[in-house]
This record gives structure tokens, C-alpha cells and sequence, in this order.
């Protein structure tokens, strides 16, 4: 392994070739299609990729004493009850701000005056293509809040440092909740 600059690696270079394409299954949410590909090594094999119709979107709200919020769902991928940061979906063609600002109301009744994107992921880029988003939204507004059919949810406002200590023991798992309330906690300077 060498001590290479960035600036030396051709990030442009693709050792992948696609020959054919095509989708196994669909739904509203997901389309999952199967590629015949050639590796990097030359070898001839087939490749699953789970390309997702809307854009991942979190949002970290966090008050002026550093409070934030988490909701708390039973998730059915996992089979377990999970702590996230307030989050959900915007269909690819919309603005993602108004999206996550639609899942914020939504999920806790929190309504924000001041809004910044601080993180673009991708959540599992080994299998899908999906992109996220995390937002923190401060100067905020209370009211009530509206779940989908599909959300059993409960709202619990904590302290943004002990949502940060969750994410380090373990309680929090979900990658974007994660990834979202570490960057929040350094750019708020918040230990």
C-alpha cells in the first residue's frame, strides 16, 4: 500500500462493465433489478442493486438549550424497537428541504424557522443507491404532530448530548441517525 495523495487517485475510473439489466421486482417505495456484469477482476457474474424512489431524509431538531428529539418505532425489517432521529422519505422530483421539513411536522409537530443541510450519505452503497439526507432545523415552533398509517410512534425530547451518548452505547443504530447526530454534535460544539 502506498502513501498516495487524493489528488493522485483517478476517482473517475470504473473497473465495472454492465452487459444487461433488468428489474426483478417493484413496488412504490423500491425497484430491485439484477445486472450481468463483468467484476474488476475480468470475471464474468451477476449483480443485485436495490434502487430506492425517494431520498433518505433525517433532521436533527435542536432547541436553544440543546435539547433534541428522537422518535421511537417498532421497525418490521428488524424485528426490534429502534430510536431515530425524526426521518422519512421525499420522492426524488421534490425539494428535499420542503420533504424534510413535511417529516419533521409530521413526526413530532415541530415546525422550523432556520434550517441547514449538514450531511449527504449513502446508506448502504454496496447494494442500493440510496441517498441521504440530514438536516439540522433550530428556531423552532410546537404543535401536533400527524403520523402515516404505517407509524406507531413516540416522540421523547433529550438532551442532544445524551442522544450522541445512544449512538456511542449502542441504543441508536440506524446509520443516518447516527452519522446525523455525531455531525450535529461537532458543529454545535456539543460534548
Amino acid at each position: 500500500m502506498s502513501n498516495q495523495h487524493l489528488s493522485d487517485l483517478d476517482e473517475s475510473h470504473n473497473p465495472w462493465q454492465t452487459h444487461s439489466s433488468e428489474v426483478l421486482y417493484e413496488n412504490p417505495w423500491i425497484r430491485v433489478r439484477e445486472d450481468e456484469i463483468t467484476n474488476p477482476a475480468g470475471n464474468p457474474g451477476i449483480y443485485g442493486v436495490v434502487s430506492m424512489k425517494n431520498k433518505a431524509l433525517g433532521i436533527i431538531p435542536v432547541d436553544a438549550d440543546g435539547n433534541t428529539w428522537l422518535v421511537g418505532q417498532f421497525r418490521y425489517t428488524l424485528n426490534e424497537y429502534c430510536w431515530e432521529i425524526p426521518m422519512g422519505g421525499g420522492p426524488v422530483e421534490l425539494d428535499i428541504l420542503e420533504s424534510a421539513q413535511r417529516e419533521l411536522r409530521e413526526e413530532t409537530g415541530i415546525t422550523a424557522h432556520r434550517w441547514t443541510n449538514i450531511a449527504r450519505l449513502h446508506t448502504s452503497n454496496s447494494v442500493t443507491d440510496e441517498e441521504g439526507f440530514v438536516f439540522l432545523a433550530q428556531d423552532l415552533e410546537f404543535g401536533e404532530h400527524e403520523p402515516e398509517e404505517t407509524e406507531d410512534l413516540r416522540v421523547w425530547k433529550l438532551p442532544l448530548s445524551e442522544a450522541v451518548e445512544m449512538v456511542m452505547n449502542n441504543r441508536i443504530t440506524d446509520a443516518i441517525s447516527a452519522a446525523g447526530l455525531l455531525k450535529a454534535a461537532r458543529l454545535l460544539d456539543i460534548r
